[in-house]
């Protein structure tokens, strides 16, 4: 009965779907609670006041609220379910929600999370990640030391973080297992450390640091740095362990790294130049040139075979080495349209750093190939000659075509070295009628050509034709000031100088000059400061510090002239000039021992100065030592043998120091070499009657003599000056005054110029090239960083001459 009644209310709860609603299987999704329909609201009067005032806006309270049409409010709870903020109630709400719990989606009425638990600083993890740190930034200071160029700095920064390296990998072993020991590190620091030892030149401590690193077996690729030990072997020219650690390293890489083999063969050919093993040299270089030609190897090559002597062979490589592309598109550089974003893009890209690079490398190849030019030329035929117009042929045929003018001026100038001057002429005078840069650097050696030799017409002329060529050459224009100069035009002169450093503010020549062109127009200041610039430029230069000191002079500062003539002195410590005017500056400020050491040493270096002479045996005679005085006099008495106050000299320094025989003996000398000089005779009548002698009558008599056709010369010269009229003898008087005052100055700059005869170009302008080296007269195309080849190198070449390419540190990644 029980289970009855049970079975029928269960049945009461059992709805059955109608059959017209049997085949619609998505009825009732469409069914909502009128209380969220929204479109009514704008109907709703309860809603829109609520809106409108200061209703809508209050605080919802704890109990639920509802509009006039029984709306519940968001978050409410009715029926035991919390209302959506949706008006589809959204996943994560719950049907079974607690009764009277407010809504809190975003959890903030549980409070603030709890803190992260705070990392243990002591823990052995923490403390080599400390470590670790410390040890990169060490090596990355000392990286950055070394690139700011403090070694020392650089070495130190280097040392300690090898000494911490150390203590990290101790604590890493007892921490964790070996395995995971950062080798990457290890390997940093080391390869570090023997950088800064050779770049500090502690080349054993580096050899032994590479050693540790080549050794263990752990370090892959270690074995490129037996190229790094290769170098320090090499700088100890320790030649045959250099070739062992580069052939060592070359084995090393992998043959997929060519440029890098090419490399380490090229410091093999270089070692081989050093030590004097040219075949083997020639051997690396013509494999290099098969495989990967490059400038630098066809030009060593072309050293090697004109040490060896073989002109065939010379005359190959020259060609090889003509032949080495430079990879440069000088076309890109052109525009080749209106199209004005084309034009921006070339203009952008004309002088960015590839464009710099590039012309460093043709630089380089012009370089290498006007000095093989210059060193096989002589040598490859018969005459200089026929070998310049080989090359000149070669040159022609190839990519550097430019360089053929160039070398015909060098032709010139190696005439001129041969004392050539009409052969250097015709070829210089064929080259004027070029394009405009020859023409211009073909005028200006001409010009200091004439201008040498005194020509200044000529020279004069050649200099308007090389400014005329091209106005912005400062050697034309310091040559057209020059020829200015000499014929006294001082400020003209310096008109042009100023020009010259205008256009090219590097133009010592020009700035010498204009300094020398001051000192004329006595503007000592304007002077002292061009010098002054010089030097900063120059510092080693005896010239401008000669020149400096001299202005010093002028300026009345003597103490300023000692101090840069000692300066001189430093740079140029045996010229005999340099050492008597200090010395003269000495006597003037009343240093007698300092001016006596000075023209002493000046005496020792050029014992024919008869000013140094002179004042040595005026100070022993001062000091009253007599012996050593005569032997200065008898050296003057030698230098001008028909001066009779030399022999005079000796013997009054015999008859004060007591020696009246040498004394009487140098005076009876001196009176048979020169009979009527009066003052000897006077000696002589007086030393004869200290004496006794029964010599003393005989020489007054002829010095009686000498004294009475001395009397009656004098009466003639007077009778005829008396006989003259008195308006001549005004005019002759203010004349002899006038040549009187010129004199002395003359006089004055004929002591000064005598001064500074030792340092060229004191009275003269210092042209731009000096006299001493002909060929540094003249323009060398390539500019003064080509050396010209020396004769010695027939025999031994110098190791300055090839281009060493050694590899450092810094081809390997650090």
């Amino acid at each position: 009965m029980k289970f009855t009644n049970t079975k029928v209310q269960m049945m009461q709860n059992v709805h059955l779907a109608p059959e017209t609603d049997e085949d619609d299987l998505y009825s009732g999704y469409n069914d909502y609670n009128p209380i969220y329909d929204i479109e009514e609201l704008e109907n709703d009067a309860a809603f829109q006041q609520a809106v409108r005032t200061s209703h809508g806006r209050r605080p919802p309270s704890k109990t639920s609220l509802a509009s006039s049409i029984g709306r519940p409010m968001t978050g409410a709870i009715q029926d035991g379910v919390t209302r959506p903020m949706t008006a589809v109630r959204a996943a994560g709400f719950t049907k079974a929600a607690l009764r009277g719990s407010a809504f809190d989606p975003l959890s903030q009425s549980r409070g603030p999370a709890s803190p992260l638990e705070a990392k243990k600083k002591d823990s052995p993890e923490e403390k080599i990640k400390q470590l670790e740190k410390e040890v990169n930034e060490l090596v990355e200071e000392s990286c950055i030391a070394n690139s700011c160029g403090d070694l020392k700095l650089a070495l130190e920064k280097a040392k300690d973080a090898g000494r911490k390296e150390r203590v990290l990998v101790r604590q890493r072993e007892q921490v964790t297992t070996p395995e995971n020991i950062n080798l990457d590190l290890t390997y940093s620091v080391l390869f570090n450390l023997a950088s800064q030892y050779s770049l500090n030149e502690m080349y054993a401590e580096a050899l032994n640091t590479y050693q540790v690193i080549v050794k263990n077996k752990m370090f892959s690729n270690a074995g490129i740095l037996k190229m790094n030990m290769g170098n320090i072997y090499l700088k100890q020219r320790n030649y045959s362990k250099a070739i062992k650690f580069y052939r060592m390293a070359l084995d090393q890489v992998p043959s997929v790294n060519k440029q890098m083999r090419i490399k380490i063969m090229q410091n093999i050919g270089v070692t081989f130049i050093q030590a004097g093993q040219y075949s083997d040299a020639i051997n690396s270089y013509e494999h290099i040139m098969s495989m990967a030609p490059n400038l630098k190897a066809g030009y060593n090559l072309t050293i090697c075979y004109f040490a060896v002597g073989d002109r065939e062979k010379m005359k190959k490589a020259f060609q090889k080495l003509i032949t080495v592309p430079l990879e440069i598109d000088e076309d890109k550089y052109i525009s080749p349209s209106d199209d004005p974003h084309t034009n921006l893009v070339t203009e952008a890209i004309k002088n960015d750093h590839l464009r710099q690079m590039e012309r460093e490398r043709k630089a380089m190849a012009e370089k290498y190939i006007m000095t093989s030019a210059k060193l096989i030329a002589p040598v490859i035929e018969t005459s200089f000659a026929a070998g310049y117009d080989w090359c000149v042929e070669v040159v022609k045929a190839s990519q550097y075509v430019e360089l053929a003018n160039d070398l015909e001026i060098n032709k010139a100038v190696t005439y001129l070295r041969q004392k050539d001057y009409n052969q250097a002429v015709e070829i210089l005078k064929v080259l004027e009628k070029k394009d405009s840069r020859v023409k211009s650097a073909a005028a200006t050696n001409l010009s200091a050509l004439y201008y040498m030799g005194k020509d200044f017409a000529q020279a004069s002329s050649y200099a308007d034709i090389a400014v005329n060529s091209d106005r912005y050459n400062p050697a034309a224009l310091t040559n057209k000031g020059n020829t200015v100069f000499a014929n006294g035009d001082y400020e003209k002169a310096a008109e042009f100088y100023k020009e010259a450093l205008r256009n090219d503010s590097s133009c010592t020549e020009a700035l010498y000059n204009i300094g020398l062109t001051y000192e004329k127009l006595n503007q000592l200041d304007e002077a002292l400061d061009c010098f002054l610039k010089l030097h900063a430029i120059l510092r080693n230069s005896a010239e401008v510090l000669y020149q400096i000191a001299n202005i010093y002079e002028l300026m009345e500062n003597p103490s300023q002239a000692i101090e840069w003539l000692m300066q001189v002195v430093s740079v140029i410590p045996t010229d005999p000039q340099v050492l008597s005017k200090l010395g003269e500056l000495y006597d003037r400020e009343g240093d007698k021992s300092q001016a006596f050491q000075y023209y002493y040493e000046s005496y020792r270096y050029f014992p024919c100065n008869i000013e140094v002479i002179e004042w040595l045996g005026a100070y022993y005679i001062d000091t009253q030592f007599w012996e050593k005085a005569i032997q200065y006099f008898e050296r003057a008495s030698l230098i001008q043998p028909t001066q009779v106050k030399w022999q005079l000299m000796v013997a009054s320094c015999f008859r004060r120091s007591g020696n009246y025989q040498k004394a009487l003996d140098t005076y009876k000398d001196t009176h048979r070499k020169f009979p009527e000089n009066v003052e000897c005779l006077r000696f002589l009548v007086r030393l004869c009657t200290d004496l006794g002698l029964k010599d003393a009558q005989e020489y007054a008599r002829k010095l009686k003599r000498l004294e009475k056709m001395k009397e009656i010369r004098e009466q003639r010269i007077k009778s005829g000056r008396d006989g003259s009229g008195g308006s001549r003898g005004k005019r002759e008087g203010s004349a002899s005054g006038d040549s009187g005052q010129n004199y002395s100055a003359s006089s004055k700059g004929e002591r000064l110029s005598a001064r500074l005869r030792a340092l060229p170009g004191t009275n003269e302008p210092y042209e731009s090239s000096s006299n001493k080296e002909i060929d540094a007269s003249y323009v060398d195309p390539l500019g003064p960083q080509i050396e010209r080849p020396k004769t010695a190198a027939k025999k031994r070449i110098d190791e300055d001459d090839f281009a060493d390419e050694e590899l450092g540190d810094d081809l390997l990644p650090e």
